[in-house]
């Protein structure tokens, strides 16, 4: 991306483009054809967007959006239900988006593992069979995986990026559970244009190329009462990335979260909001593993949102126990509390392989969680790589 205003102003040029009326249902599909047929219902209350408007279904489970977004429609996963495809899917020609969902019941007591920083390469797949092995035994609902998923787009040529994109699509079919995904740094494509030497005009530059494979950057769900919000925190100007939240995605998740009431939100994304590790490093200005950046003149920490505090005002007004990212490598936990609401602050660690941030060492891992009645436990880790 670029600075807020340059940012808001490429987004609403290339977003007005393109404006068009979607509609569909909600519905569950008991044939599970993937079409609604005249005895199957619609599901009421459910949140569709495109990342930029945001509608409701009524209570035939129909909705209209007036599409302004970047070619695909999405829902906000409602509680009890499962995709018979996707939570989301692209708009094509088509004026008509039907989301065919199966009906479960609603989980009391669930458990899923977050996982972050799998940089996967043909070199590492064996990192990815790992964690696939630590799912299988654990047995968790879901996997949320928070970004860098891919060894690097940054700095490499299309072939390269799509290579590693493709690899991770291949690997993450092979789970046996749902895989929630978020964008790093990693995933922006071509943007180091001294090194990649891709062009801003290339039609996978930047965000695009995440978008083409793996469809929405920022989104939400519904599991067993608890409302998940996965956010893209990295920005980037001219050549550099760094963390941030850009306006048009602030003011979708406000949309997002006016229907959650008293369900308590999770969030997961790359880069930390804050984080206890600044401490172990050098700060520096210059270099590709820099940890200071100058947005618009102003010296911010690279390796955290420097809007923070924008997004914990919204947050802060709900139910808000938990916050995930990775990024750093390391796994970090510690909370604020924040006029009596105590929110958990959590990085996991990273996939790919140990770290050894400022000398001290850190092992690979993830981190299980269990949430019953609503309340989420302490996270467990577990290395990936066992003694």
């Amino acid at each position: 991306m670029k600075t807020i205003l340059s940012l808001t102003f490429s987004l609403l040029l290339s977003i007005a483009i393109h404006a068009q009326m979607i509609s569909g249902y909600v519905f569950v599909d008991t044939n599970n054809n993937g079409i609604k047929d005249k005895n199957e219902y619609g599901i009421k209350d459910v949140v569709v967007s495109d990342q930029v408007n945001t509608s409701e279904t009524d209570a035939t489970g129909a909705y209209q959006l007036q599409a302004k977004g970047y070619g695909f429609i999405f829902i906000s996963l409602p509680n009890g239900y499962n995709p018979l495809r996707s939570n989301w899917q692209k708009i094509g020609d088509n004026a008509r988006i039907d989301f065919p969902l199966t009906k479960t019941s609603i989980a009391q007591e669930f458990k899923f593992i977050h996982a972050s920083d799998t940089h996967i390469s043909e070199a590492s797949v064996n990192r990815m069979t790992k964690l696939r092995a630590i799912v299988d035994e654990v047995k968790p609902d879901f996997v949320i995986i928070s970004g860098d998923l891919v060894r690097d787009a940054l700095r490499v040529s299309e072939k390269e990026a799509s290579g590693y994109y493709e690899l991770y699509l291949k690997e993450i079919q092979k789970f046996s559970v749902p895989v929630w995904s978020i964008p790093g740094n990693h995933e922006n494509f071509g943007i180091e244009r001294h090194l990649s030497l891709v062009s801003p005009s290339h039609p996978l530059y930047g965000k695009k190329m995440y978008r083409h494979y793996l469809g929405p950057n920022y989104y939400s769900f519904n599991y067993g009462g608890i409302h998940f919000i996965g956010l893209d925190d990295v920005d980037f100007e001219d050549l550099w990335y760094y963390g941030h939240v850009d306006s048009l995605q602030i003011a979708w998740m406000k949309e997002d979260l006016a229907e959650v009431g008293n369900s308590p939100v999770i969030t997961f994304n790359h880069i930390p909001f804050f984080s206890g590790g600044l401490s172990l490093t050098t700060f520096t200005e210059t270099g590709l593993s820099r940890t200071l950046e100058r947005e618009k003149g102003v010296l911010q920490f690279r390796h955290i949102v420097s809007n923070a505090h924008d997004l914990i005002s919204i947050l802060s007004k709900y139910n808000y126990p938990l916050a995930l990212s990775g990024h750093l490598h390391a796994r970090q936990v510690f909370w604020f509390e924040n006029e009596g609401q105590k929110t958990r602050y959590e990085q996991a660690s990273a996939v790919i392989g140990p770290s050894d941030e400022g000398g001290i060492k850190t092992p690979s891992g993830v981190t299980l969680y269990i949430v019953k009645d609503g309340q989420i436990s302490e996270g467990r880790f577990i290395p990936l790589d066992k003694k």
